[in-house]
């Protein structure tokens, strides 16, 4: 994996890095009415995970916007959005800002999800800004694990690797 740096400096992540044409990892996450979410249930449908540090900050608040706004032009694609934020802080940011096409998760419970995608950054328990696109039969296509946190992700990438499903 390339270096990752948050604000400039280096930050090591901890956990299993995951590639293309691997099996993506089954995780448990806390939905926001506080039921257990596994990504496993998604098998069967083509899926954007896009990781964030936390939904109050700036550049996460405009990613996951985007692709709650692109998820009228994809069609069957379920698009998840997952943080270390408490459930009822990721409930608040859909209400207040009507995101309502994807799926927010929070990985706070356990940092499991933070673990098996090697994204979790050390000493801070945060999550790297990433993006992996899993296929329906539960393969990673595509990854994008964002080198500078503060930074947007390559949207038109994503895009592109979803329209190839």
């Amino acid at each position: 994996m390339s270096a990752v740096t948050m604000k400039g400096n280096p930050v090591t992540l901890l956990g299993n890095e995951i590639n293309v044409g691997d099996d993506a990892p089954d995780c448990v996450l806390v939905a926001n009415d506080l039921s257990e979410f596994k990504l496993s249930s998604l098998k069967g449908k083509k899926v954007i995970l896009s990781v964030v540090p936390s939904l109050d900050t700036p550049i996460c608040d405009l990613q996951t916007k985007r692709f709650n706004q692109e998820a009228e032009n994809l069609g069957d694609v379920v698009i998840v959005t997952v943080s270390m934020d408490l459930p009822f802080a990721q409930k608040r940011w859909c209400g207040a800002t009507g995101s309502d096409k994807v799926i927010t998760l929070s990985d706070h419970r356990d940092g499991n999800f933070a673990q098996s995608y090697g994204l979790l950054v050390d000493g801070v328990r945060l999550l790297a800004r990433a993006i992996f696109v899993v296929d329906a039969n539960g393969t990673v296509q595509y990854k994008q694990v964002v080198n500078e946190i503060t930074t947007e992700p390559n949207y038109d990438e994503v895009l592109e690797a979803v329209k190839k499903l």
